[in-house]
């Protein structure tokens, strides 16, 4: 039997999944991923990753809600790979709050202290917390392991946690957090093989995806971070807003009778690249787009990420290298080209026909300032932690 771990990333409707396995040695290796989507509607099932092309899997099942999901996921393991052997699961979660700074086997003492902080992250906590639920119900012997998107920014100094509030509200929780802590921290455990020696210097790390942020690291450390209290903040995002005024919510609520509910829809739902084109939220339509107003959107996004990784460089007194990842940035070369231009003050100067091929280097060998292109993999973070904490710990 290969001991195997079950990375789960629970979403409101979907439950993307990973199953590593461990060699001998310990060394773990992705066997599959995919997701489980339309959960409650017209659920399908899709493996995108296989060993061998036959295995590849996209099918209707019948998913009515997360624990049916997983039932059918399970299922799927023990029938078509009996040779894997479960040892734990590790989850992706979203929000740790002030005290949860490294992953931590999931008790009922810590599911009721991740409860409290859903109000901090109502879009996701819940969900992530449905999932750990649902496994326990469905195999209660098998350990889990919560890992946080937060903990990597527990590293941020005093000043970049802290709003420009009276210290009562931040002494209740409002304060700086940051987000995407696992893809960074990922990035981080692997710059030294693109940068060496480099590696702690002088970094910005750009996660642009459906969500996106930047984080700002000196000796792979998390110095600063774009988004703060909740995941709307910072730069604009395929729905969700950015950094915005606060005048303006208070504008809305006062002069055009919106209620929370309905800020809260127009923030995440319909704002972002989505709201300043009106035609998607998708880079690679826009960028397919001949509407002006997707132009204009485009524009608008690589303007402001470049505008916030020029902050960030502040809060490490300059720049020696950026470097982008995730969905958009490790795909969008037209996106990646706009950010550079704008950043050529800062003596980046980047390579075209490298950037076209999606590097991992898209800087000029002359820049002073290097670019990089660097895929992200939040899925090994979570398992080597859950490794660690199950098997290794046993």
């Amino acid at each position: 039997m290969t001991p195997a771990l079950l990375i789960l990333n629970a979403g409101s409707s979907s439950l993307k999944f990973a199953v590593f396995g461990a060699d001998p040695a310990g060394a773990l290796q992705a066997a599959y991923h995919g997701l489980i989507e339309a959960i409650g509607r017209n659920a399908r099932f899709k493996v995108f990753h296989a060993p061998d092309a036959g295995d590849r899997v996209d099918q209707a099942v019948s998913a009515g809600d997360h624990e049916a999901a997983l039932s059918h996921l399970l299922h799927w393991l023990d029938t078509r790979h009996p040779g894997l052997s479960l040892r734990a699961a590790g989850h992706r979660v979203v929000h740790g709050g002030a005290d949860y700074r490294q992953p931590v086997r999931v008790d009922a003492a810590v599911l009721a202290d991740l409860e409290q902080l859903i109000p901090l992250s109502p879009l996701h906590q819940p969900h992530s917390l449905a999932g750990i639920r649902a496994l326990a119900r469905l195999r209660p012997e098998l350990p889990q392991i919560a890992c946080f998107d937060t903990a990597f920014h527990h590293t941020l100094p005093p000043r970049a946690q802290r709003f420009a509030l009276p210290r009562d509200l931040e002494e209740r929780g409002i304060r700086r957090y940051g987000f995407h802590g696992l893809s960074y921290e990922y990035i981080a455990s692997v710059l030294p093989d693109y940068l060496g020696d480099a590696a702690d210097g002088r970094v910005v790390v750009a996660h642009l995806g459906n969500g996106a942020s930047l984080c700002a690291m000196r000796q792979r450390r998390s110095v600063e971070t774009s988004m703060s209290f909740t995941p709307l903040d910072g730069i604009p995002m395929a729905s969700r807003c950015g950094a915005l005024d606060p005048g303006v919510l208070l504008y809305l609520m006062r002069e055009e009778g919106m209620t929370p509910a309905q800020l809260d829809e127009l923030l995440h739902h319909r704002a972002g690249l989505l709201g300043v084109s009106g035609i998607s939220g998708d880079v690679r339509t826009l960028l397919a787009s001949g509407d002006p107003r997707a132009a204009d959107a485009l524009e608008l996004f690589a303007y402001r990420i470049a505008q916030a990784i020029a902050g960030h460089a502040v809060a490490i007194d300059g720049l020696d290298a950026l470097v982008f990842t995730a969905g958009i940035g490790e795909h969008a070369a037209a996106v990646r080209a706009a950010i550079c231009r704008h950043l050529a003050w800062l003596g980046l100067m980047i390579d075209e026909a490298a950037n076209a091929r999606h590097g991992p280097c898209i800087s000029r060998t002359d820049s002073p300032v290097s670019a990089w292109v660097i895929a992200t993999n939040e899925e090994k973070v979570i398992a080597q932690h859950t490794w660690a904490l199950t098997v290794d710990a046993a």
